[in-house]
């Protein structure tokens, strides 16, 4: 009926001694129930791979769904995962070298993105768990690694999730109305739990990850308010600052007080591409709603 999200999928444990065979028992019962009711996997289904700490374990879910297609009857190659970077081991092994750039050429073609996990990774370079957050330095030198790492392999990347959620504290009892000390301290709540994820959100625009994760609807309110603000600002001082590469596409420009290189041509006209369409950009949010 047209009415599943751009991205469905499942995110199955992780690939480790102890999870591997439930792992992959859940994944194999999980795409077999549904190509027998369906016919078919939905378009754009993804497999999601936690917590990579070697680059056997992306080795062993292409050859995991490489099998899974012939035994469903499915084309080859039609299987696709991404994977969790979220432990320290995939950024920088015990050997000093990195497992991102290494891992789109044992995928045989099936990687589609890469997302970081804030909490996990944070507890796994001894951060305490009082200062594990979005914008945590640590977090920011994980993401920038997966961007030059991954940077002109067509795998998108997204960023991670807002744990405090924009809930009331105080909740009515049956028959019960809720003081107003009550009333303002839920409405306090709310408001303080959007403005931090708003500002999560708009942090991780300016580092150049338009994608992440959200726990709880009410984010979505924020997800778009800091997208749509995001690309919005400075409207016309970027199209003015374009407008110059376009008349002059191979010099540099003085705009206003502002002196552009050529090669700065090429981020406005990113901007300008991504603002055209900041309400698909909001909308590929993931939501996770519970746990699987």
């Amino acid at each position: 009926q047209g009415t599943l999200p751009p991205l469905i999928g499942i995110r199955i444990k992780p690939l480790n001694e102890e999870l591997r065979a439930r792992s992959t028992r859940t994944l194999a019962l999980v795409l077999t129930e549904l190509v027998r009711r369906a016919g078919r996997l939905p378009d754009n289904f993804v497999v999601t791979v936690p917590k990579i700490v070697i680059l056997e374990q992306v080795e062993f879910i292409v050859a995991e769904l490489a099998r899974l297609e012939v035994a469903l009857g499915l084309d080859a190659g039609s299987l696709k995962f991404e994977v969790m970077v979220e432990t320290p081991q995939i950024v920088l092994d015990s050997d000093g070298r990195s497992l991102l750039p290494r891992i789109p050429s044992v995928s045989d073609g099936r990687l589609t993105g890469a997302h970081f996990g804030t909490y996990d990774y944070t507890a796994g370079v001894n951060i305490t768990a009082a200062h594990q957050r979005m914008r945590h330095p640590a977090c920011d030198f994980a993401k920038h690694f997966m961007q030059v790492s991954l940077a002109g392999t067509g795998v998108w990347l997204s960023d991670g999730s807002t744990t405090v959620m924009p809930v009331p504290l105080h909740r009515a009892a049956s028959g019960v109305a809720l003081s107003a000390a009550q009333l303002e301290a839920n409405r306090a709540s709310v408001h303080g739990a959007w403005k931090l994820h708003f500002d999560d959100i708009q942090h991780s625009l300016v580092g150049g990850f338009y994608q992440g994760w959200d726990l709880h609807p009410a984010q979505l309110v924020t997800r778009y308010a800091a997208t749509y603000s995001f690309f919005l600002a400075g409207i016309d001082a970027a199209e003015a600052r374009l407008s110059h590469f376009v008349v002059k596409s191979a010099q540099a420009t003085l705009a206003g007080c502002r002196f552009d290189e050529a090669d700065a041509g090429a981020g406005w006209v990113n901007c300008a591409r991504r603002r055209a369409e900041p309400a698909s950009i909001a909308s590929r949010a993931r939501v996770r709603m519970g746990g699987v």
